[in-house]
């Protein structure tokens, strides 16, 4: 089981949406992530960098037919970190007394 740990990282707000997503999926388009995240390409790939540098996000540049494509998903580190800081925010919610699932 996983141990709380508060990621500042993750916590910002978009890259929490991003790695959110990414935690629902194997691989996703980024033109998929950009539409659900709402952001613009050039905001999406500065995103993702920051991700992927830090080891939490995996990026595939390849082709289809003549267009490029570009996915991503969570590596190990990130999956490990995402579930950690969730675990964390739950702590944090719990000891306001507050219902951590929408009643």
């Amino acid at each position: 089981m996983s141990r709380a740990r508060f990621d500042e990282l993750i916590h910002a707000p978009t890259r929490l949406s991003i790695v959110s997503l990414l935690a629902a999926s194997e691989w996703a388009d980024f033109k998929f992530i950009r539409d659900s995240v709402g952001l613009s390409d050039s905001a999406l790939s500065k995103q993702l960098t920051t991700l992927e540098e830090a080891g939490y996000v995996e990026i595939r540049k390849g082709f289809v037919g003549k267009r490029p494509r570009t996915s991503a998903r969570l590596t190990g580190a990130g999956r490990t970190a995402f579930d950690q800081h969730v675990i964390a925010l739950q702590e944090i919610v719990s000891r306001s007394g507050a219902s951590v699932l929408p009643r």
